[in-house]
């Protein structure tokens, strides 16, 4: 069983910033990576930003720079930080846990930038 749970989308102005957290609830698998993707409405679902167990990242080029992923001791919430905010960042956001039987994802939650 896989649950992920995220939070803290919402309204931010162009520059300002939010902060994404994903409760990762998982029975029968050990977590090592995690990630966070997006989609706008007519598009593909893109990745943002990965951490794996090791503690190594990777981010969109999009991003670089402004957003930060992070995982609490424990491994089981992993965080975005989103730093100055973009328009083009508008998009549902998705937490991601590829195992190896497949991907689970959360509901989603929709960050909305206004310019």
């Amino acid at each position: 069983q896989v649950r992920l749970v995220e939070s803290g989308g919402g309204l931010a102005q162009a520059g300002g910033s939010l902060r994404l957290s994903c409760a990762a609830s998982v029975s029968g698998f050990s977590i090592n990576a995690m990630g966070w993707y997006r989609q706008a409405p007519g598009k593909q679902r893109d990745l943002v930003a990965m951490i794996h167990s090791g503690g190594s990242t990777n981010y969109a080029d999009s991003v670089k720079g402004r957003f930060t992923i992070s995982r609490d001791n424990a491994k089981s919430t992993v965080h975005l930080q989103m730093n100055s905010l973009k328009p083009e960042d508008t998009a549902v956001y998705y937490c991601n846990f590829p195992s190896r039987f497949g991907d689970y994802w959360g509901q989603g939650t929709q960050v909305t930038v206004s310019s």
